[in-house]
């Protein structure tokens, strides 16, 4: 069984989630989506919309796992690799997932917008600093790229920057007007109740423990029911294996769960958080070890970071968290933390996401490499597209095969030890 975790600032402020049955006995489906994510929910809610029956199974509750855990913000590109690596790697396709991954802040705004959808959405960009003044040819690189593919972006000298988020500590960077931050559980559970007044059904607290493909199609066991279906989308991510190890084993071990902790200030005044990010933009930099923050609607900084060691963090990250805002950002003076909270994402050893054909009308992906939130609701609309068969040739979705990780056990447990090599590289100039 999973962990239990800790309880976010999103679960403190969030409307609750739709009140959800289990699924017990038989039930038959022309779609099923394992997991109640924004993967899972968006293509269910794009699938209604081209008005194909869909019903989704939820290990736990809408947003449960990582979808409602994480920082909020979005983010329309992958953590490391800019659009040639994508064309390198997968040629045509990664043209295509290029232009999903551009459009992919785009997509989810617009998608909160046509629902109206109570998420605390700001699509008001996404900044991301460089920490050190050669990594200036990274920002100028990705500026570039994308900027070549149409994406509003714009390279940003140091006293730019300085305007932009009210501190010197950062050498210059780029931005892109398309991201923002949204509260993640909020909409979660708006994206649930939105799949279910277009009709979708959602089960909860329904664990999948195994899926095959047999009969002609897709056969989902719960821990107290059996869903038949023509097509499947499994949208479970760093949880695939975390309630059966029997339910996709391959796309489970080609992934690295990793522990990743969020934090919220008290609130600040409003005088002090004009200064500090006063266009209210997601911020996130190019440490390994990152640094980012961003606001939420009732003036707190939400921020986060990492410890090599795994014990007792929560206590450990207040005063060292403290004091990387005190030092980006002085005026925030004495700075203290009402919630702490934490959750995994998948990381690949590669930092590129796997997606995946299972079999005859069968999808999955893991790998968002934290970068989750706007492309995992993007994907579920080209998830969507692929079912309604749409040509792969069309699709943004360059498929490979699973590839498991010889050794997997044992990365997972080095996993954490690989902030001290982030932080080798962060006092390095390169770039």
């Amino acid at each position: 069984m999973a962990v239990t975790w800790p309880p976010s600032l999103w679960a403190h402020v969030s409307p609750p989630g739709p009140d959800l049955p289990e699924l017990r006995g038989e039930e038959t489906a022309e779609v099923v989506v394992i997991g109640a994510g924004f993967t899972g929910l968006s293509t269910a809610i794009h699938l209604r919309e081209a008005g194909l029956p869909v019903t989704v199974v939820e290990a736990a509750e809408p947003g449960w796992g990582a979808s409602g855990r994480n920082n909020g913000q979005v983010i329309p590109t992958l953590s490391k690799h800019d659009p040639s690596a994508l064309v390198a790697r997968h040629g045509e396709a990664g043209e295509r997932f290029v232009a999903v991954l551009r459009d992919s802040a785009d997509i989810l705004f617009d998608l909160v917008r046509r629902h109206g959808i109570a998420a605390e959405a700001e699509q008001v960009g996404w900044v991301q600093p460089v920490h050190s003044p050669g990594r200036m040819k990274i920002a100028e690189r990705r500026v570039k790229e994308w900027g070549s593919r149409g994406a509003p972006v714009e390279l940003l000298d140091r006293a730019a920057l300085r305007d932009m988020l009210g501190s010197d500590a950062w050498f210059g960077g780029w931005w892109n007007r398309s991201g923002g931050h949204v509260n993640p559980l909020a909409l979660a559970r708006g994206m649930a109740k939105t799949a279910l007044a277009l009709g979708a059904r959602i089960y909860a607290r329904s664990p999948a423990t195994r899926i095959e493909h047999r009969g002609g199609g897709w056969v989902v066991t719960t821990a107290a029911g059996t869903l038949r279906a023509r097509a499947l989308v499994l949208a479970t991510n760093a949880y695939t294996d975390a309630f059966s190890r029997d339910l996709a084993p391959d796309v489970a071990r080609e992934v690295v769960p990793t522990l990743s902790w969020q934090m919220a200030t008290e609130p600040v005044s409003h005088n002090v958080a004009g200064t500090i990010i006063p266009g209210r933009q997601a911020m996130s930099d190019t440490h390994g070890e990152l640094y980012f923050a961003r606001w939420d609607a009732r003036g707190r900084l939400v921020t986060g970071g990492a410890l090599a060691v795994q014990m007792d963090q929560a206590r450990r990250l207040r005063p060292l968290i403290a004091a990387r805002l005190k030092r980006l950002w002085p005026q925030l003076g004495e700075v203290r933390f009402d919630h702490v909270w934490s959750g995994n994402l998948s990381m690949t050893p590669d930092y590129f996401p796997r997606l995946h054909r299972l079999g005859p009308d069968g999808y999955a992906w893991a790998g968002c490499n934290g970068r989750a939130v706007a492309l995992s609701v993007a994907l579920g609309r080209e998830f969507a597209r692929a079912i309604q068969g749409v040509p792969e040739t069309e699709l943004g979705l360059p498929f490979t095969d699973p590839t498991p990780m010889p050794l997997h056990g044992v990365a997972r447990r080095v996993a954490p030890l690989m902030l001290m090599l982030y932080r080798w590289r962060d006092a390095r100039e390169v770039a």
